[in-house]
């Protein structure tokens, strides 16, 4: 019996004007799964997921949302489908406090009782954000930033999130207490889609992966079947 897809992409072609970044793309994210986009940088993994959130227009090919074709959707259409966002380099409002980016995160709730309970549940995930909840986010140490880009992310009940280089810049602790969390994420039901550098962290928690380069996917697999394949790992990886 296959298994339920949650997102497919078929075939994209995709870029900024001219300029084609991702050429005849094709993936499938199982729904509550982690799946792991890996490849080095510029090889067209943040305007893939910026191409399934809507902020890019894909000239061909087909984005289809729980069989649902999303194309053409706006990015606040396709985030009311259910797909969560935290993009590279947090991008949180730093003149706000914890609470207000929390609050801007969650427009798509339309009573107090469900922001409360997301709110809860984000505050359960990420503790320091509740001890830190009135502080400017500007304040913030660049793990307690990550926490709040995906906590805000997280607050409207996504059942995808999509998640861009969550890890970078962050000490292991922190990354280590990220994928930990990632893990609690997708306990609760929710499907991941990873674009992360640190290949190890990405395949200690994905149940399947994609890796990326010159725009096209040259690789598929489980990340045991990655981790042996030597021509890719070695390559696109700097696996030993």
């Amino acid at each position: 019996m296959r298994e339920p897809l949650l997102l497919e992409l078929r075939a994209v072609t995709s870029g900024y004007g001219k300029k084609m970044v991702i050429r005849n793309v094709d993936m499938d994210i199982v729904k509550g799964q982690i799946v792991a986009l890996l490849g080095s940088n510029g090889v067209g993994k943040t305007t893939t997921l910026r191409t399934v959130t809507g902020q890019i227009k894909p000239t061909r090919g087909k984005v289809l949302y729980e069989g649902r074709d999303i194309l053409g959707f706006r990015p606040h259409q396709i985030a009311a489908l259910g797909v969560g966002y935290s993009p590279e380099g947090r991008r949180i409002f730093g003149n706000l406090t914890v609470l207000e980016n929390l609050r801007v995160g969650a427009y798509m709730l339309d009573t107090k009782k469900a922001f409360n309970k997301s709110l809860g549940w984000v505050y359960a995930l990420f503790p320091i954000l509740e001890q830190r909840q009135h502080q400017l986010s500007e304040s913030l140490s660049g793990g307690e930033q990550q926490m709040l880009a995906i906590g805000r992310a997280l607050i409207s009940k996504p059942r995808l999130l999509l998640l861009d280089e969550p890890s970078l810049g962050l000490a292991p602790i922190i990354v280590k207490r990220i994928a930990e969390t990632l893990l609690q994420i997708n306990g609760s039901g929710v499907s991941i889609l990873l674009v992360e550098q640190n290949a190890d962290l990405a395949l200690a928690v994905s149940h399947y992966a994609f890796v990326m380069d010159q725009g096209g996917i040259v690789f598929k697999g489980t990340p045991k079947q990655l981790k042996e394949n030597t021509r890719i790992s070695d390559i696109y990886l700097g696996f030993e």
